[in-house]
């Protein structure tokens, strides 16, 4: 088990209130007053989750839409948010990152509601926390509700950031849309919206296809069987990585994505196409789930071996 894993299990014993749902699913979901309030938290830190010469406002979009996918996972729409700040005393850097997070907030909907700021020494990594509040009117998909018979779904396609985090460091050379998935994730609000009374089980993909369908399939109890020449990519990711099975392999347990994974019963398929044209975003079916626990991986009908990371985690 990762650091990670260690640490969640841990704070399992603390998070007794039914709103924090076990600490397996992406938000907390409270009733307060008969609404239903949707909560999320993260953090993202110079060096892990983006370059030291990333734009300023690009780190503040991804600060932003990094926890709007959270929300989208529960079909939820957000309100607004508050954000802790570490000062590096950089006028210039701060100034372009409160220009990203304006661009952000209007382009999304959402209001700054507060915070916190923190001084940093002058060698010290950036790193940023936003708690995003929303509500949801109807179901609240968690992680837990998968069942033996459903299908996997995904939303969009995955490998596009991890391969534009290789063109802004300079490893490769390749198409713009590749470095803006990376950059400027897209969080799939309105999908989630509408996906929400449709499936079993909903997440939103962040550290890689294989490991976040495992944590799904653990949530639910079940086990996840992912076809791996099914998972969508991209034309640019397939110029920039080919169609091979490593090429395959490095999409689907590849981060930063911010699609959508969920199952759903067969007999919402028929809805989810549907859906899909309407929404003009690729919904691809890309597996199952079956009795049992874990997951596993087929390739073209051949099951293979899985990977020694299924995706990424804290160490």
């Amino acid at each position: 088990m990762s650091a990670e894993s260690d640490l969640l299990a841990a704070l399992r014993g603390l998070a007794t209130h039914p709103a924090a749902r076990g600490l397996l699913d992406d938000a907390a979901v409270l009733e307060v007053g008969g609404e239903t309030l949707v909560l999320t938290h993260d953090t993202i830190v110079e060096g892990v989750h983006f370059l030291h010469d990333d734009p300023p406002g690009d780190v503040a979009w991804k600060l932003v839409a990094v926890n709007l996918s959270d929300i989208a996972a529960k079909g939820a729409h957000p309100l607004g948010v508050l954000m802790s700040y570490s000062l590096r005393h950089d006028a210039a850097w701060d100034a372009a990152f409160v220009a990203g997070l304006a661009e952000a907030l209007v382009a999304f909907g959402i209001a700054l509601l507060g915070g916190d700021t923190v001084s940093l020494p002058p060698s010290a990594p950036r790193s940023f926390g936003l708690t995003l509040i929303g509500t949801a009117s109807g179901p609240v998909p968690s992680r837990s509700g998968a069942r033996p018979g459903d299908l996997i779904w995904l939303s969009g396609t995955v490998g596009d950031a991890h391969a534009g985090l290789r063109i802004a460091k300079h490893e490769r050379e390749g198409a713009d849309a590749l470095l803006e998935r990376y950059r400027l994730p897209r969080p799939r609000l309105e999908a989630g919206q509408r996906l929400a009374p449709l499936v079993s089980a909903m997440m939103d993909v962040s550290d890689g296809v294989l490991l976040d369908a495992q944590r799904l399939a653990d949530a639910s109890g079940v086990r996840a069987v992912i076809d791996l020449d099914s998972v969508p990519l991209s034309d640019a990711y397939l110029e920039f990585a080919g169609d091979d099975r490593g090429a395959r392999l490095s999409a689907a347990t590849a981060g930063d994505d911010y699609e959508l994974l969920f199952t759903a019963p067969h007999a919402r398929a028929e809805e989810i196409l549907k859906l899909s044209d309407a929404l003009g975003l690729p919904l691809n079916r890309i597996g199952s789930i079956e009795k049992g626990s874990g997951i596993a991986v087929r390739d073209r009908g051949e099951e293979i071996e899985l990977p020694p990371n299924l995706g990424y985690e804290h160490h």
